[in-house]
């Protein structure tokens, strides 16, 4: 099936990028980043910026927002059956306009990446685009993924890996 992802959220104010690879199923359907209830991204932010992980998703993404936090995905689409990175068709990736974005949000000053595929798409078939002016500005940071599927990480793990994104928000701690 082929799959689009999520339309990118970011403010003026972004310092942080988190790229997942495509959302998945669950999240395509309500049309929203990390809807899974078994997914940690929430909790995750919940416990190192204070986003409320019950609000809404409007009051989610307007405070994550005001934090410096702007949400993407490595892919623009992909032939994908279910919502498991494994089950993408690598023939079938087109990735994101990432120059654009960039060149456009000149205070990104970090990418993170929610799981290994998603950092893999990136470093293979994005990176070498960018410039080395964009490149060179940017830290990036292989996380842990938050999905259910990782199991291999407990939440506490999650958290402690995803806590290096606080060096890159300005005013959280």
């Amino acid at each position: 099936m082929l799959v689009t992802s999520l339309p990118p959220i970011i403010s003026a104010g972004s310092t942080v990028l988190i790229l997942g690879s495509m959302p998945g199923a669950m999240s395509l359907r309500l049309q929203q980043y990390y809807a899974h209830p078994r997914n940690h991204f929430w909790l995750i932010m919940q416990g190192l910026t204070g986003v409320p992980a019950r609000a809404g998703y409007a009051e989610r993404i307007e405070r994550l927002a005001a934090t410096g936090i702007a949400l993407w995905d490595s892919l623009m689409v992909c032939v994908r059956p279910g919502s498991l990175d494994a089950s993408i068709v690598p023939e079938t990736e087109e990735p994101n306009d990432f120059s654009a974005l960039l060149d456009t949000h000149r205070t990104i000053r970090a990418i993170c990446f929610n799981g290994k595929k998603s950092e893999q798409v990136f470093r293979k078939r994005v990176l070498p685009d960018l410039s080395a002016a964009v490149s060179q500005r940017l830290a990036f940071h292989g996380l842990p993924s938050t999905s259910p599927a990782n199991a291999g990480f407990t939440y506490a793990q999650k958290l402690e890996h995803w806590r290096v994104i606080l060096e890159y928000l300005p005013g959280v701690a």
